[in-house]
């Protein structure tokens, strides 16, 4: 007989998930998604200015704000057929490239490295073995016995009091966790250096977006950096050169000990290269525009069926058809009323909660297919779009941390282990390393702009009467992230976004098929029912933002707060 689990909330992730699942013999055999919280911006932004939306729907999220952002414009400047600066362009690029980097190296280490850790067994640690093994895989300066004895002394320190902090909630001496004493202290010393390493890039978004999060730099046309080396008050040589400094800093952290990190750990839980497949149809986009227009990229994207990556079709420009017009949203075990399976164009978010049900509503979540299947979306998904379209930067990255991890198992891995759990992680340590050869290029080109002579940064926009519509797709760090307007007379008629976690959070469609969580959680070992680490594991690995696919609903509507403005 089956038995029923039920893990809510999902810690460790941003917003409001629950998963339930049943357990027979030991496996996971069915699962449901659901989403807590309904969002409900899409509402609020109806009759607002256009050149507005991104400050609005940046607080979709308190960690994907730049994303949301950088969606808005795109989707209000794609509608006015608007040309961007080249200055702007990489401006963006590098903010981009940079809140990426951040988020990737957070989401390892500081949301779901703890899944794979024992914190409590690095104690136990030989401090000294523990700083040679690690010398063994990488040329890390911060490798060294002082730095390995002072971190086994801080977690002891911890966990001599009682009060374990951060870690207080971990599955230690889980039967799932077989990391040894002296790997789990390699990884906890990172674990502590990764803290200083996203702030260094996290430094790069703040001092180009006036602040994160929450950047304050952008506008409909451009972006708000004045550019002039004489002026002190403007992005000066001085501030970029820092900004450089930044990112070589972190480019060596990324090298020598993120995709090491993944790789050794991955190749050590080589098993969960069998777990977590779930949905292989691929969905990204490219990124980086290196054109007014948005028509060539520095990374491509596109859509993969089956896993098979010589079907991959080529995302080619902002305003290609093949991503805009196939696209829809079934909300048949979502708790929204009216018509399933409408274009985002003509998305409508009517709440209709109705409980909890298994084979009906069960989700604040939306279910999105493309070519009427659902699709997965995330650093997987846009690794294999890049790695068939022969990029060469993803390329030598998925070569050296499937060579590391191969060495370190003792037997080959090929790119067909990335379809799994532990391959989403992977995937990601290659992603992180393909931007960091982004960000180093697109600074070069803005450096080399500037040196032109040419220091534009904003074209102004300009609405026209009658009705127009578009779409601001982006690659962001969790995948495909789309903003959908529809402006009346210069005003938002209809605004929905769908976002990666919607995309991969969401449940069954019209047709019940499962969504990727659903389909991934399929045949998950779990060991023991009580403490379902393994179901977190798989959860964990597609990085879930539910705060992006659902927002605040109050049935009461109990009035929270009153704004006035004076316009």
């Amino acid at each position: 007989m089956a038995k029923r689990i039920v893990v809510d909330p999902i810690t460790r992730i941003e917003g409001h998930l629950r998963i339930e699942c049943e357990i027979e013999n030991g496996h996971v055999s069915k699962a449901w998604s659901s989403g807590t919280m309904w969002r409900g911006i899409e509402l609020i932004l109806q009759g607002k200015d256009p050149r507005e939306a991104w400050i609005y729907t940046q607080r979709i999220c308190g960690v994907c704000t730049t994303v949301h952002a950088i969606a808005s414009v795109r989707a209000v400047e794609n509608a006015l057929g608007l040309e961007i600066p080249m200055n702007a362009q990489h401006i963006r690029n590098i903010i981009i490239a940079a809140h990426s980097i951040f988020d990737h190296i957070v989401h390892f280490y500081h949301l779901s490295a703890l899944d794979w850790v024992d914190i409590v067994s690095a104690t136990k640690a030989d401090a000294k073995a523990a700083a040679k093994l690690a010398e063994t895989l990488s040329p890390w300066k911060h490798n060294s016995a002082r730095e390995f004895q002072e971190t086994q002394d801080r977690l002891k320190k911890f966990i001599s009091t009682g009060q374990l902090g951060v870690f207080a909630s971990g599955y230690w001496g889980h039967p799932a966790m077989k990391l040894t004493p002296e790997v789990n202290l390699m990884a906890a010393n990172h674990y502590f250096q990764a803290l200083d390493y996203q702030r260094k890039i996290n430094k790069v978004v703040a001092i180009l977006g006036s602040k994160t999060p929450h950047i304050q730099n952008l506008a409909v046309g451009g972006v708000a950096n004045p550019i002039n080396p004489d002026s002190q008050s403007t992005l000066t040589i001085e501030r970029l050169v820092y900004i450089k400094s930044l990112i070589d800093e972190v480019g060596d952290f990324i090298s020598d000990v993120y995709q090491i990190d993944v790789a050794a750990i991955g190749a050590m839980y080589a098993d969960w290269t069998g777990y977590g497949e779930g949905i292989t149809n691929y969905l990204s986009v490219p990124e980086f525009p290196q054109d007014t227009k948005g028509e060539t990229f520095l990374t491509p994207g596109g859509y993969i069926p089956s896993k098979n990556l010589s079907k991959f079709v080529e995302i080619k420009s902002f305003h290609d058809p093949y991503f805009e017009d196939n696209i829809t949203e079934s909300i048949k075990h979502a708790y929204y009323k009216g018509e399933s399976n409408l274009h985002p164009y003509k998305g409508e978010t009517e709440p209709n909660f109705t409980g909890f049900e298994d084979d009906g509503k069960y989700s604040w979540v939306k279910a999105p297919t493309f070519l009427g299947k659902p699709a997965q979306v995330g650093p997987l998904a846009n690794v294999l779009a890049m790695f068939a379209a022969g990029h060469p930067p993803t390329v030598d990255n998925a070569t050296r941390v499937l060579n590391i991890a191969s060495s370190i198992a003792g037997t080959t891995l090929g790119p067909e282990i990335l379809h799994s759990t532990i391959g989403r992680h992977a995937a990601r340590a290659v992603r992180c390393g393909v931007l960091h050869d982004v960000i180093n290029k697109e600074y070069n080109s803005l450096i080399a702009n500037i040196g032109s002579g040419d220091y534009d940064t904003f074209n102004a926009p300009v609405f026209p009467k009658g009705e127009i519509q578009g779409v601001g797709m982006h690659e962001a760090p969790r995948g495909v992230l789309s903003h959908w307007v529809i402006i009346k007379d210069g005003q938002i008629k209809n605004y929905q976004c769908v976002v990666p976690s919607t995309w991969n959070a969401g449940p069954r469609n019209d047709n019940d098929e499962p969504g990727p969580y659903e389909a991934a959680l399929h045949g998950t070992p779990v060991a023991d029912p009580e403490n379902p680490l393994e179901v977190l594991r798989t959860i964990h690995s597609f990085d879930p933002c539910l705060a992006c696919a659902i927002h605040l609903y109050d049935p009461n509507r109990t009035e929270l707060t009153q704004v006035t403005t004076n316009v």
